[in-house]
């Protein structure tokens, strides 16, 4: 047996806007072991930040997460992925607007995209969000990594202004409603 099935990893690829807040969303999850920022979706290969900005390479801005499913289900990370962005506005979130801000979900097996499916269900369901959500549920596809720069942002910016107004708001949301499912050791 490999370590990695040892520990029971699994992966799940997410992408809900600019890849810099849902690395940091993520990050502080008690469970998840890595979590890197890149691109997925699109139609060429290895693509750039400035491509995938222009819209035109049809990637999205992505996370891709490691996570320990004995630590964390792949049920909880969907819930933190839906209360941490907007599911219900088509090719946008807040003031990022294109292709690459959408909301998707890549499932990496067909568990993944039962539970995504029956997780969106339930929320149209409650009526949880004002509007329809537009979250795709699609296979996965070829994920590449983001440019160094882009890995560990706000823990490495913290103090710039997008950090302050755009992912703050975010990280304060998740220590209020899912304080239970946070890493006991700082990022």
């Amino acid at each position: 047996m490999n370590k990695q099935n040892k520990l029971n990893l699994e992966t799940a690829i997410f992408a809900n806007g600019c890849f810099w807040c849902t690395e940091a969303v993520f990050q502080r999850l008690k469970g998840v072991k890595e979590v890197k920022s890149g691109y997925t979706g699109g139609t060429i290969k290895n693509p750039g930040y400035r491509e995938v900005c222009s819209g035109r390479t049809g990637h999205a801005e992505a996370v891709k997460i490691t996570f320990d499913a004995q630590q964390i289900s792949y049920q909880e990370l969907l819930e933190v992925f839906f209360a941490t962005h907007d599911p219900t506005t088509l090719n946008r979130q807040g003031n990022d607007v294109g292709t690459q801000y959408r909301s998707e979900i890549f499932y990496t097996s067909d568990a993944q995209k039962e539970l995504a499916n029956a997780h969106i269900a339930a929320l149209e369901k409650e009526k949880v969000f004002s509007n329809p959500i537009v979250t795709a549920v699609t296979p996965e596809h070829p994920f590449y990594n983001a440019e160094e720069e882009h890995h560990n942002y706000y823990n490495d910016h913290g103090l710039q202004p997008y950090c302050q107004f755009i992912i703050d708001p975010k990280i304060k949301k998740l220590y209020k409603d899912f304080s239970d499912k946070l890493n006991t050791v700082s990022n």
